[in-house]
């Protein structure tokens, strides 16, 4: 079976986009090279094809009810027009997945509705998931991308450009929040845009029909946008000390050792899957943790790569990269707790030679105030 293509790939080659296999999907990994548009990014504007991502529509009565027993995050602290970033567990606190949530309100049917944003190599296994633990009578879960268009706007000028194109201001969508805003020199329907982002800027991210797509990647080409691909992308989360399902977390990992426990809200008296698990994790506590690494030369380490303490294998390198924002080499890596201090330092096994690395504290870049 052939890999699946966005309604932008040939617009994508045309801006010279090297293209990559990914989750199934044919996708661009860079245009004009990873550092410009990582810089792109940091300092001005970039534009991302993300069409490959999963986008589920739940519609029915009490959404919000049926779909907490399967968060660990509280979902009565966001209203219509907001969202959250939150995972889906098993029974053991294991991380399924992680997504977004997006509070669309009542429809039509005056039934709610909730709109989720999932990975796109895991968005069959969850989609099958959800299916089996939402009631079929009450809840209709239906693809909510058909073929559509999903671009991320990011950067400082993300705002200033897409102001200039809608017809309705964004500067009352709050950080997480979003809305249905017309752009009537592109299409006659409403588009759907939150202030969402994988790249620790300001910015955007757009679902679209992919006719309207396609005119509006060729608009912001013509603004001189820089076009990014999945590369700068990696960099970029990266640095913002933003996780990567598959790499930093897995359902090998809870939310208390990958430093997500921000997300689970055990004060709420709902219940969730994993929620006994995470009760006992929290009261026992953790034997590991994700730690940032900074690197002491230029080498780079990869995922897999082994993590030494005194010439012991103490744990492994889940992400890592150059950093172009900071100039120099970085990574994540689960470690033992008790050796997760502040400027502790190690050995990164690369190729057979060992590099030193500090752990220093996440994220590993921050926007200067």
């Amino acid at each position: 079976m052939g890999l699946h293509r966005t309604p932008l790939f040939e617009l994508c080659q045309k801006e010279g986009a090297r293209m990559v296999s990914f989750a199934g999907w044919e996708m661009p990994v860079q245009f004009s090279g990873l550092i410009k548009e990582h810089q792109a990014v940091r300092n001005e504007v970039g534009l991302f094809d993300i069409s490959h991502m999963g986008v589920v529509l739940l519609e029915g009565k009490n959404i919000k009810d049926h779909l907490q027993a399967l968060v660990p995050s509280d979902l009565n602290r966001i209203g219509t027009g907001e969202a959250c970033y939150t995972l889906l567990l098993d029974q053991f606190g294991g991380i399924l997945e992680d997504l977004i949530i997006y509070d669309l309100g009542p429809n039509q049917k005056q039934t709610n509705s909730l709109l989720l944003v999932l990975n796109s190599a895991n968005y069959k296994k969850i989609t099958n998931w959800l299916k089996k633990h939402l009631d079929k009578e009450e809840i209709v879960l239906s693809d909510a991308k058909h073929g559509n268009v999903l671009l991320a706007l990011q950067g400082p000028k993300s705002r200033t450009i897409l102001e200039a194109l809608t017809d309705s201001s964004i500067l009352s969508i709050p950080r997480f929040g979003h809305k249905k805003v017309s752009i009537k020199s592109i299409s006659n329907e409403d588009i759907f845009i939150s202030r969402t982002g994988y790249t620790g800027e300001e910015g955007f991210e757009l679902l679209m029909p992919a006719s309207a797509g396609q005119l509006f990647w060729q608009e912001l080409i013509r603004q001189k946008v820089t076009p990014c691909g999945l590369g700068a992308r990696d960099t970029l989360r990266l640095e913002a000390g933003m996780h990567l399902y598959g790499n930093d977390m897995n359902t090998d990992t809870t939310p208390f050792e990958a430093g997500l426990g921000w997300l689970v809200n055990l004060e709420m008296p709902a219940d969730f899957i994993g929620r006994e698990a995470l009760e006992k994790q929290a009261q026992q506590g953790i034997n590991r943790k994700l730690v940032g690494l900074k690197l002491e030369n230029r080498a780079i380490a990869r995922n897999g790569y082994p993590v030494l303490y005194k010439n012991q294998v103490v744990g492994q390198v889940t992400s890592g990269s150059w950093s172009p924002s900071l100039n120099a080499a970085i990574a994540m890596a689960y470690i033992p707790k008790d050796l997760a201090q502040p400027n502790n330092s190690f050995e990164i096994e690369i190729r057979g030679k060992q590099f030193g690395a500090i752990i220093v504290k996440k994220p590993f870049y921050r926007k200067a105030s």
